[in-house]
């Protein structure tokens, strides 16, 4: 490939940029005068990483690399990739912090469950290795071995949970041979509902998967009984799960600013309702995140309005930095029409690779950025992008994804509602859906140049997710071509305002009482209800809590909430005790009431004074009733006394 250092150099211009023919084991030696120094060292190169790795042992400074090769230098616009090898060494010289892990530990006691002979010839594969029990469901004609190895029990597994080293089974129709079985297995009198726990689960019946989102659940394995070859790695892995293995804690969360209940009432569901693993479940006015059985797709994080869940692998500021690095430097060196390209490590950047090496490889204006899970992006760092001057952005997927991608798709239809609404022209933001490099080869050439903000911004974020995306947000409207102040949004935005039957609110305040951000206030001085738009996440519990269901949520975004005082959504007199003054409650209300007792109820005849204690506080109220020598009974007849037992047998007696 041809270097175009100058680029490089331009883009790059604090650090020292060094050339050579053939930086691998023909010339190590320069490497190794490089990794003398203690500063920060980065290859363009990833094909000795293990090489170079064992070579920089023990230098103080940190040893980054990054594949310029595939992603930039072998392409038919190879000689003008300079500015995108400077993007990409700027990206990777942002550091990423530390995450944490979650210990998973397995004693090797695995459930072999299947139909036929074909899970006890799993079980013989694995019995050497592994402590084996082999569960046949709906058994027929099972030939009895003549040792027995390891248990072969009948049972249905009715329902599973848990994870690599703690899967707990519920099962129906238990049954354990007789030893007398001859010419096939005859099984004990069935029992149900009992519970079997294990490590490790290999599901050879063929059926329905014990898990969503089988394939993203530790410690469960499952293959086609038919498929000797599939069943046979399937045992492969199996044999491997013994021990302890760290897994990355993917989502951190904070549950006091969770929305998802308040007083027994649902406000927020998104994490609920987009989890593919069930590894989020509520848990009071919260929810609750099951570490060991979160898969890292990175949806709740995503979709969280509040930021109580926050992705780790990198979290959302660093993300954001690194971003900002990339199409900065790109921008400087010379670059122009950058179209972002998110994708996975395992299946984009196989992809790229081979585009590269079988193909044209990519376009020198697009930037590979690799995420652990695509769909961990949210519409922070979709805007922040435009933000920093891309002109487009791409999402590389499966053509048949691993987990659910709507949220990608809800977000993918808010930024487009963003972009379009502040006059940036054409179809910006979509997904690349292919497992053929072919073919994303094709869509990436296809892609129409489109202009960037003339000006891009440089803010650098810091803070919780929510606030990267109110930042982020601010400063595309202030480069954007054409910027409008209110856009709406796609219904399940976490932006937004709320509609407000002004008429049929009663200014009860529920929900000031019910909102988790303060975006519904009141004021202890009189009656008036306010709104801060910049606060709502639309979580619809004051939609939820209102008794007279007069409220609801209007997705949209208002670039001038973050500057605007608190709205008042409606406001009346207060309702003055007619004994002491004291503001009690609202006047309009208290009328009502009076109104709707006067001469309709029995404690309040038409003219009565009694009536005058509706209109006082609850102090004066209690004394108004004392010195009235108020009587609620009176004129009331006296219930006839209870008839207890003695009562019936006296009846009966009698009638006898």
């Amino acid at each position: 490939m041809r270097l175009d250092t100058g680029a490089i150099r331009r883009g790059c211009r604090k650090s020292e940029i060094a050339e050579f023919r053939q930086l691998c084991r023909a010339e190590l030696d320069h490497f190794r005068n490089a990794a003398r120094a203690n500063a920060a060292l980065i290859v363009g190169c990833t094909q000795e990483a293990p090489l170079f790795g064992d070579e920089a042992k023990g230098r103080s400074g940190k040893t980054e690399f990054v594949n310029l090769r595939e992603t930039a230098g072998w392409s038919t616009e190879g000689t003008k990739s300079g500015p995108k090898m400077a993007a990409l060494l700027a990206a990777t010289s942002e550091a990423a912090p530390a995450f944490p892990f979650v210990t998973l530990s397995s004693e090797g006691v695995i459930l072999v469950y299947g139909r036929d002979e074909v899970a006890i010839e799993a079980g013989r594969l694995l019995a050497e290795h592994l402590d084996v029990t082999v569960m046949i469901t709906k058994p027929s004609q099972i030939m009895p071995p003549a040792t027995t190895s390891f248990p072969i029990v009948q049972g249905t597994i009715r329902n599973a949970r848990g994870h690599l080293g703690a899967f707990e089974l519920t099962v129906d129709d238990y049954g354990t041979p007789r030893p007398s079985s001859r010419d096939a297995l005859v099984f004990e009198a069935p029992r149900s509902g009992l519970t079997s726990r294990c490590d490790i689960v290999l599901d050879l019946s063929g059926g329905t998967p014990l898990f969503p989102a089988h394939d993203l659940r530790d410690g469960y394995l499952r293959a086609n009984p038919r498929d000797s070859a599939v069943m046979l790695r399937a045992v492969l892995r199996a044999r491997d799960l013994v021990g302890s293995f760290d897994k990355p804690e993917y989502v951190n969360f904070t549950a006091n600013i969770c929305v998802h209940s308040r007083s027994k009432l649902t406000g927020c569901h998104r994490c609920l309702d987009l989890c593919p693993t069930g590894a989020i479940t509520p848990n009071g006015d919260h929810v609750k995140i099951n570490a060991e059985v979160c898969a890292g797709c990175g949806l709740c994080a995503a979709a969280c309005p509040t930021g109580a869940a926050t992705y780790a692998l990198p979290p959302a500021d660093a993300l954001l930095h690194k971003l900002r690095a990339m199409l900065l430097t790109y921008r400087e060196a010379g670059g122009s029409d950058a179209i972002v390209l998110f994708h996975d490590g395992q299946h984009g950047t196989a992809l790229i690779d081979a585009l590269a090496r079988h193909g044209d490889g990519l376009p020198a204006n697009v930037l590979p950025f690799a995420v652990n899970e695509v769909t961990q992006v949210g519409l922070e760092a979709i805007a922040a992008s435009f933000a920093y001057g891309a002109s487009g952005i791409r999402f590389l997927l499966r053509a048949k994804p691993l987990h659910d991608v709507a949220c990608l798709s809800q977000t993918i239809a808010m930024a487009d509602a963003v972009i379009c609404g502040l006059g940036f022209a054409g179809r910006r933001v979509s997904t690349i859906e292919t497992d053929d490099p072919d073919v994303l080869g094709d869509l990436l050439w296809a892609v129409e140049p489109a202009p960037a903000v003339e000006r891009p911004a440089t803010f650098k974020t810091f803070g919780k997710r929510r606030d990267l995306l109110r930042l982020a947000l601010h400063e595309l409207h202030r480069v954007a071509p054409a910027p409008t102040d209110v856009i709406a949004l796609p219904e399940g935005a976490p932006l937004g305002a709320v509609s407000i039957n002004v008429d049929g609110c009663t200014l009860c305040l529920s929900c000031v009482s019910a909102c988790p951000t303060g975006a519904l206030r009141d004021d202890p001085e009189c009656p008036v209800l306010k709104f801060v738009e910049d606060a709502c996440v639309q979580c619809g519990l004051c939609q939820s809590t209102c008794p007279e269901k007069v409220i609801t949520l209007k997705p949209q975004i208002d670039f001038g909430a973050a500057r605007a005082a608190p709205r008042i959504i409606k406001e009346e007199a207060p309702a003055l005790c007619i004994r002491c003054n004291k503001p009690f409650g609202v006047k309009s209300t208290i009328d009502k009431i009076a109104a709707k007792l006067e001469g309709r109820h029995w404690m309040y005849p038409a003219g009565d004074k009694r009536l005058d204690v509706v209109r006082m506080c609850a102090d004066c109220r209690v004394i108004a009733m004392s010195e009235q020598e108020f009587d609620p009974f009176k004129g009331v007849p006296e219930r006839a006394p209870p008839r207890t037992t003695e009562d019936y047998l006296r009846h009966r007696e009698d009638d006898d």
